[in-house]
């Protein structure tokens, strides 16, 4: 029997939540967070903040679906699973940004990373321009955020020209509340660097 990652408290199997936007193309979004929740034998729900239309070549178009309907997906999980960690990302507008740190106040979905999803690989904006502050009031709420260095750059507005800036903006992050700070390289400025990581 295939081994399968187990709530400690109630035996059932473990559960996760990606609140995103979807991926058409399937590389990424609630799509890849599905793929991965499997992989790692646990099992994934999801609550939805927009769709688009997308593929390898790029973004097309994406449609914010209303806070509204972000809320009631969001209650639907909390009242019937039990999710022991969450992983945000794609957000993109300021409204979708606040209802979900509103529904995070009381910590219903565990331990919570953020990935701050702003710009796509092929350099569409995922976020809108006057969203980034409401994307720094989410930090506190969470456990672990994961930007990657143009991310950093934005969230810190810091510019990131060496591994001691890379230092700098991990505690700044730090700073505005995350616990844990994982930066990620490999951007075409730092194509060797990896992981930069910093812990409470």
């Amino acid at each position: 029997m295939r081994y399968v990652h187990t709530h400690p408290r109630t035996n059932r199997p473990a559960q996760a939540l990606s609140i995103a936007g979807s991926d058409s193309g399937g590389g990424a979004g609630i799509q890849a967070d599905l793929k991965t929740f499997t992989i790692r034998r646990v099992f994934g729900t999801s609550v939805l903040t927009a769709t688009t239309a997308q593929n390898t070549q790029g973004v097309w178009d994406i449609y914010h679906l209303p806070t509204d309907h972000i809320r009631v997906q969001l209650v639907a999980i909390r009242d019937d699973f039990e999710i022991g960690a969450c992983k945000i990302g794609m957000l993109g507008t300021s409204d979708i940004i606040d209802t979900v740190g509103q529904f995070l106040q009381n910590r219903p979905f565990g331990q919570v990373v953020l990935d701050p999803v702003m710009i796509a690989k092929g350099g569409q904006a995922l976020l809108d321009d006057n969203a980034t502050d409401s994307l720094r009031q989410l930090i506190p709420l969470t456990d672990i955020i994961t930007p990657n260095l143009p991310e950093a750059e934005v969230l810190t507005g810091m510019t990131i020209a060496c591994d001691d800036d890379i230092r700098q903006a991990l505690y700044a992050l730090q700073g505005m509340g995350a616990k844990t700070v994982i930066i990620k390289g490999g951007q075409p400025k730092f194509p060797k660097c990896h992981v930069h990581r910093l812990c409470a």
